[in-house]
């Protein structure tokens, strides 16, 4: 076991320690090597594991050529890998952020790309089929070849149990130098089965991010919490965004649990991929009003229930449009007329921001929508470890 002490910050950093077993009752936790830890308080962050093919029964699915990616272990594999296959053939396996990010580096990177999902289209979680056309028809002028509607069933394996050729269930075989995996996540929640409340896949807390036992608190993608904007639906959300504000509040409400209320968050999901950059903020339901020229990649799209904005997503936004648009979600703002709705566009979003900043007394400029901008960022391999955090939605997607 090493340890890394922070003492000036009455912290106790301790490594290569895995723990074997917990018992919230007797608030312990037990160690693979036999040491016992007591506690006080416990956060539960143990976050959640890639899906494996071999869950699937995928033949040959352990080649050294096949990679995930959840940790900073499976990143530099998968750059490892990138740099031993320029100018080969990659097969894409998932139709989510990690099928869509990696794709993109790959491209980035000199490696010609098959991209196999089981969707009718690319972020089916999330995506309506308009925007998801825009970007598969960009992926395509990048020079990714889609293969929708079906999934793998094996691979071809050499004498050095590398991967050369993907089998798909339609019966087409695919030469491959490597395949990225990327078909979902599950919680880590097995140390805490039995002992506390789950639902949604994960742990249930409540809005201070406490479990059914008040001395554990749980937070990331582990963490299934009540969304205030969904009427308290306990959600699961796998993202960078939600890991970071779930701790944050957990800490404050451990700290100062009479200051501390119920956390107030606005689920927010994003994503850069070659030159394209989009936000999505809220959720995608009721009916959908997509609003500028896609042609041209400027473009969001609005989504109503019972005439309030429930959700909203914009491709290569400036900041103040993104901060517009989460406003407008944040407030539900009220629709009268949809075809007026589309017509506006962003318009609408910066007039909710600037009738809610008047009403709560702020003076301020006239807000006008900025011009649209394509973000300069490129996937790149160095970039992939980041990738980790920005995962597929809320449950596997092939």
């Amino acid at each position: 076991m090493q340890s890394c002490g922070l003492a000036f910050l009455g912290i106790e950093l301790v490594l290569g320690t895995k723990v074997k077993s917990a018992d919230v009752t007797r608030k312990t936790l037990l160690t693979a090597t036999g040491e016992t830890i007591s506690y006080k308080i416990l956060i539960i962050a143990t976050g959640a594991r890639a899906i494996k093919l071999e869950e699937f029964e995928v033949r040959g699915s352990d080649a050294e050529n096949v990679c995930y990616l959840r940790n900073l272990a499976d990143a530099s594999r998968l750059v490892d890998v990138m740099r031993s296959c320029t100018g080969g053939n990659a097969v894409v396996v998932g139709g989510g952020y990690i099928g869509m990010e990696c794709t993109a580096a790959l491209v980035k990177n000199q490696i010609k790309v098959t991209w196999v999902f089981p969707g009718k289209h690319c972020m089916g979680r999330l995506f309506t089929p308009k925007i998801a056309l825009f970007y598969e028809d960009y992926y395509k002028s990048m020079g990714v070849n889609f293969i929708k509607g079906t999934v793998l069933t094996s691979f071809e394996n050499d004498s050095g149990r590398k991967v050369t050729a993907v089998v798909l269930k339609d019966g087409r075989r695919l030469p491959a130098d490597m395949v990225v995996v990327g078909i979902g996540i599950r919680a880590n929640t097995g140390l805490f089965e039995g002992q506390l409340n789950m639902d949604k896949g994960g742990i249930k807390v409540n809005g201070r991010m406490q479990t059914s036992n008040s001395s554990v608190y749980a937070v990331g993608d582990v963490a299934a919490f009540p969304i205030k904007l969904f009427g308290n639906d306990v959600r699961r959300l796998e993202h960078v965004d939600s890991a970071r504000k779930t701790a944050r509040h957990a800490v404050a409400a451990i700290m100062a649990p009479r200051k501390t209320g119920d956390l107030d968050y606005l689920p927010f999901f994003y994503s850069r991929v070659f030159t394209l950059s989009w936000q999505f903020y809220g959720d995608n339901v009721g009916e959908v009003v997509h609003f500028g020229d896609l042609s041209s990649g400027r473009f969001g799209a609005y989504w109503v229930d019972q005439g309030r904005i429930m959700g909203a997503f914009l491709e290569s936004g400036s900041r103040k449009e993104y901060e517009a648009i989460a406003k407008a979600v944040k407030l539900k703002a009220t629709v009268e007329d949809m075809a007026k709705l589309e017509r506006e566009g962003l318009e609408f979003a910066f007039q909710v921001s600037q009738r809610a900043m008047q009403e709560s007394g702020l003076v301020l400029e006239r807000l006008t929508p900025c011009a649209w901008h394509a973000s300069a960022a490129a996937a790149a391999a160095l970039s992939i470890a980041a990738f980790a955090y920005w995962y597929d939605w809320w449950r596997p997607i092939w």
